[in-house]
């Protein structure tokens, strides 16, 4: 097999010098301008995180050197781009280039502030238009391996290591420029029921009461719909015995004082049922497949364990993970456990597969999926960004991890039995600009089935002007106060995710607000934000700059600065409004009860006094609007990753991972269980894809 590996995300070091990239001055087409002009000229425009500014120059009327002098471009996901045009515009003399995929947002700015800079220097326009570059299609190409893996995220570099590990000849293909999809874009947050950790942490009052209230469960209750989903009342039945076993051993201990955590695989189960119990507009309701369920619950831990033991990702877990142990937003429950992000991960899975012999190329998009005569799949068609065809044989099949298609809102509103008129077709996402379902197209072009298309999951605490989980800050669920316009708290911040989305589309603009003050000390107070505390990569600071949040040393100030805009919203906040909200919420949080919205798990009562005492510290307030997040439904699988046709019978040769599948999440996904499962569900389709099985 001809082993070639394409340029993938760049090392570190060069994302960081990026900004300074420059093209070399080997330029042989026509002169752009008619009076010779010479000199450094700049242009700028604006990008998908900020301004681009591009420093030109010129000699003789030749574009000699294009540098990048301003960008705030994330570089793990424009690198490339940021990379490529540059050289390119100086080998060809032209602003008009091919967008480098993934990036295409950046690859405009960047060319945009290019012919700013052209026009600033006098070029001929009309020149610098006609010699316009792409790059042609090379000769149709055939590669050989045993097994193909559609996707370089998460669920794609799980199955690709697996099954290298396990003697395989692997090829993985992306789509995109980088690596990484949308795993490169996720919060570090994966879901695992972990005794140990758990035994090293204390079980609030509040955590009691929410035991205490699945005890009181029956599986009568209409509301369970045990009706319609009779395999999970035993779910049911398994944790009330958890939970009886678990104070039996734990007697005379007190919640809140010496009580340790709790956790097991039952309650796991539990909350993936009733986060995901949904009723569709059609007043049907869809829930969890439990089968798949079930093993993503049991299998969670081990999976974690491996990314450590075998991946050397960091990854705590067990004894002395007590401490990292938390909720994510939407997880319902303080089992989100802490693992790698952006560029790290990925770098770190690409270096794993690479090391185990994995063949990796970027800028080529499967385009289908080849079968023979028995319906067995044998390979892929696919395309490089340049045109260029090519034709995937194999010995085993194909890994089909290519995500889901939040970045494909038309599609997600074609198939959308739950949002109605809360979605369109132009309704923003969190998602890299790929995720748009070329997996599951090209699968159903073979007789694939598929489960839970008609709905789809918002993430609430998305950006209000662009749709990412960047540009704001926020802590813990159990900590989090989120406010409307007025500064009146109004839904459970500990509640799903559609929950939370539902509760702000129904505000102006559907914008509400998120209150930061730092994380919980010792003593569980929360006693300020730092200007240098960071989320996303990104500083308190540089998110003030850039007008994306509010920030005060004061309740007074942070409420003065709240009228200018910020994220494009312009709320009515006063000093009064804020203290009144954080002083209620401070009482519930000391009386472990939440009378307003039933707030499960309450945490980070926020020390007002001490924040206002310390100049260093203030808070931080955060614009927030709903955005595509997640698609609940994909490929229809079993638990060994095999795809499954319209018959119920499986598609030899074809297995599948992570979003681009259905049936786990229901009506509605886990925070914290999609890293869960994109790995869970990898390394099993990667263990049955080198065994051929």
């Amino acid at each position: 097999m001809n082993k070639r590996i394409l340029a993938g995300a760049l090392s570190v070091a060069m994302l960081l010098s990026a900004c300074g990239s420059t093209g070399s001055s080997t330029a042989t087409s026509t002169a752009a301008s008619a009076t010779a002009a010479s000199g450094v000229y700049e242009g700028s425009s604006v990008g998908m995180q900020g301004t681009v500014t591009v420093s030109m120059t010129v000699e003789d009327g030749k574009i000699t050197n294009v540098e990048l002098t301003e960008c705030h471009e994330t570089p793990a996901v424009a690198s490339v781009a940021m990379e490529r045009l540059p050289q390119q515009m100086v080998e060809h003399q032209t602003t008009k280039l091919d967008a480098v995929t993934g990036a295409t947002l950046a690859s405009n700015a960047i060319m945009r502030a290019a012919s700013a800079a052209a026009e600033a220097a006098g070029l001929d326009m009309d020149q610098l238009n006609a010699n316009a570059y792409s790059e042609p299609a090379g000769e149709d190409e055939t590669w050989d391996t045993d097994v193909l893996v559609v996707g370089g995220g998460g669920a794609g570099f799980s199955a690709a290591i697996t099954a290298a590990q396990g003697g395989a000849n692997v090829i993985l293909i992306e789509k995109s420029s980088f690596l990484g999809g949308n795993t490169l874009m996720q919060g570090g947050a994966y879901n695992a029921v972990d005794p140990d950790a758990q035994s090293e942490v204390i079980l609030t009052e509040a955590q009691k009461n929410t035991l205490d209230s699945y005890l009181a469960l029956s599986t009568d209750d209409p509301d369970l719909h045990f009706d319609a989903f009779p395999e999970w009342a035993d779910v049911l039945t398994e944790l009330q015995s958890d939970i009886n076993s678990f104070y039996a051993e734990n007697a005379g201990k007190t919640a809140g004082v010496d009580m340790p955590g709790f956790d097991s695989i039952a309650l796991h189960m539990w909350h993936i049922y009733t986060g995901g119990l949904r009723q569709m507009n059609d007043g049907t309701w869809v829930a969890s497949d439990i089968d798949l369920a079930r093993n993503l619950a049991e299998s969670a831990l081990g999976t974690f364990q491996w990314m450590r033991d075998d991946l050397g990702l960091e990854a705590p877990s067990g004894e002395g993970a007590g401490d990292t142990l938390y909720t994510v937003l939407g997880a319902m429950w303080p089992r989100t456990h802490v693992v790698e992000t952006s560029t790290q991960l990925i770098d770190d899975l690409k270096s794993v597969a690479e090391a185990a012999g994995v063949t990796i190329y970027t800028e080529t998009a499967a385009t289908g999926l080849l079968t023979d005569e028995s319906g067995k799949v044998v390979g892929a068609t696919a395309e490089k960004a340049n045109g260029t065809k090519i034709t995937i044989n194999t010995t085993n099949g194909v890994v089909l991890a290519s995500g889901g298609y939040c970045a494909n809102p038309a599609m997600v509103k074609e198939y959308d039995e739950y949002w109605g008129d809360d979605l369109s077709d132009h309704t923003l996402t969190t998602n890299v600009g790929t995720n748009e379902g070329d997996g599951i197209v090209m699968a159903q072009a073979i007789g694939a089935d598929t489960v839970g298309m008609e709905v789809a999951q918002l993430m609430p605490s998305s950006s209000p002007l662009k749709g990412t989980m960047t540009d704001g800050v926020w802590g813990d669920a159990s900590e989090q106060i989120w406010i409307d316009g007025e500064g009146n708290r109004f839904v459970d911040e500990y509640a799903e995710r559609d929950v939370l989305a539902k509760a702000s589309l129904g505000l102006e603009d559907g914008i509400f607000y998120i209150i930061y003050a730092g994380k919980a000390g010792d003593d569980g107070l929360l006693k300020g934000a730092s200007l240098d505390d960071t989320m996303f990569g990104t500083t308190i600071q540089d998110m003030v700059d850039n007008g994306h949040v509010w920030y005060g040393s004061t309740l007074a100030e942070v409420a003065e600065a709240s009228a200018t805009s910020a994220g494009g919203a312009a709320p009515a906040f006063t000093e009064e409004a804020l203290r009144n909200t954080i002083e209620k919420y401070n009482s519930y949080v000391e009386a472990q009860e939440d009378p307003d919205f039933h707030k499960e798990v309450l945490a980070g009562a926020i020390d007002i006094d001490a924040i206002e005492a310390d100049p260093n510290v203030g808070f931080v307030i955060s614009p927030r609007k709903a955005s595509l997040h997640h698609t609940m439904g994909g490929l229809k699988i079993d638990t060994d990753a095999h795809v499954l046709n319209t018959d119920g019978e499986i598609i030899e040769g074809l297995w599948a991972a992570g979003e681009v599948t259905g049936g786990i999440h229901a009506g509605n996904r886990l925070g914290g269980n999609a890293v869960a499962d994109i790995f869970t569900y990898g390394h099993i389709a990667g263990s049955n894809a080198a065994a051929g099985v």
